[in-house]
């Protein structure tokens, strides 16, 4: 067995970012730029006015005749003189003869002519060319995870692609033939199949979206080519079959399909028998079949190497420091992650903890990690902990 660190250290060095692609912009919230973004356009790329009100030259007119009007998408262009004025609202271009718009609260209209109350300074409520981004400037840094602020950013360019970080396609294939669909009346001996659900919403809510999930009952024949169909994909998930019973054939299947292992079993619990391998670029990670033992080595592992293929570089653990409320207890000589609920940086461990139960992942927002060389902690103590449950 090895340790969770030295896990995680293999883990890092076998996976790569995948390759860049071309997407359109409306596409690409979630994923991560793969270049850096050069300003195509000065923005505004014209004078624009920042106020409804009335273009002018500075000077030492107050009444000015007005002679037109310009309004957001006009390019109309205006003789102006010192006593003229053009009426102007938010966004329209500023002709080019006037410096200055003075907003429409602060005049006085009487039929074609105004009257200026409070006069601006000179070039007041003007957006000046670039005064946001100048034409060739750096704006966006390669590896930045795109949201919605700057899918409108990009848009203001007017670019409609822009290249990113391809994002993994998953296969997830769920062994065992215990298992029987939700919604179905439960037949003596099965369980309700809850790890693909379970490991599918738990990609999706973080981006992932290009799922294939397979299920085969406990054949080996079967498994071997239900695996073979999956390493097709960039990563294959599997839940189940990976321990040493007559009935779990995952890893003589993943060996008959020339799947290198890298890892197999890690001093943890819940998790123990986690698999990890891999052909050509292909990641394959066996998940055990209990759920709780199956969504902490997904989290732990498994979406760790998802990020780092993502282009990601927030692909590390996020662990925090909290502090114990109550007398713990690590009886297993393995680092154990313990579910629990974290308040205001207090630390409430379930009394519930074992790899066949959710109902703590379902309470809890803390998945609490205690060493493998730490017997007793005491209340009081400083213990890491990785927030979960908080989207």
């Amino acid at each position: 067995m090895i340790s969770v660190s030295e896990a995680l250290d293999l883990i890092k060095a076998n996976t790569s970012k995948l390759a860049s692609v071309k997407i359109p912009l409306k596409d690409s919230y979630g994923y991560f730029l793969a270049k850096e973004v050069l300003a195509p356009i000065s923005l505004p790329s014209f004078r624009q006015s920042a106020m409804d009100g009335y273009a002018f030259r500075s000077g030492e007119f107050s009444e000015l005749e007005v002679i037109g009007e310009c309004k957001a998408g006009d390019v109309l262009e205006f003789e102006l003189h010192e006593n003229q004025a053009v009426r102007i609202f938010t966004g329209a271009r500023v002709p080019d003869q006037a410096d200055t718009v003075v907003i429409q609260e602060h005049v006085s209209a009487n039929g074609g002519k105004i009257s200026i109350q409070t006069m601006p300074e000179k070039s007041a409520n003007v957006r000046a060319i670039g005064e946001q981004v100048q034409a060739g400037e750096s704006v966006l840094q390669a590896g930045t995870k795109i949201n919605e602020s700057i899918i409108g950013f990009l848009a203001g360019f007017g670019m409609g692609e822009v290249f990113v970080i391809d994002k993994p396609r998953i296969t997830l294939i769920v062994t065992g033939n215990e298992l029987q669909e939700v919604g179905t009346t439960l037949k003596p001996g099965s369980i309700y199949e809850s790890n693909a659900i379970m490991l599918e919403s738990a990609l999706k809510s973080r981006g992932f979206d290009s799922i294939q999930v397979l299920k085969v009952e406990d054949d080996l024949e079967e498994t071997k080519k239900i695996i073979a169909s999956g390493l097709k994909s960039d990563v294959l998930l599997i839940s189940g079959g990976i321990s040493v019973g007559d009935y779990d054939f995952v890893k003589e299947s993943l060996e008959y399909n020339g799947v290198k292992e890298i890892f197999y079993k890690i001093n943890q619990k819940p998790g123990k028998p986690l698999w990890f391998g891999k052909r050509g670029s292909t990641l394959v990670f066996a998940l055990p079949g209990n759920p709780a033992s199956s969504l902490t080595c997904f989290l732990i592992y498994a979406l760790s190497a998802l990020k780092i293929m993502s282009g990601s570089s927030d692909y590390n653990l996020d662990f925090q420091s909290g502090i114990l409320s109550h007398r713990t207890v690590n009886k297993f000589e393995k680092t154990v992650f313990f579910l629990g609920t974290e308040t205001n940086g207090n630390i409430h461990i379930y009394p519930k903890q074992a790899s066949s139960m959710l109902i703590s992942y379902a309470l809890g927002n803390a998945l609490v990690m205690i060493p493998h060389d730490k017997e007793i902690l005491e209340e009081g103590e400083t213990v890491q902990y990785l927030p979960i449950n908080r989207n």
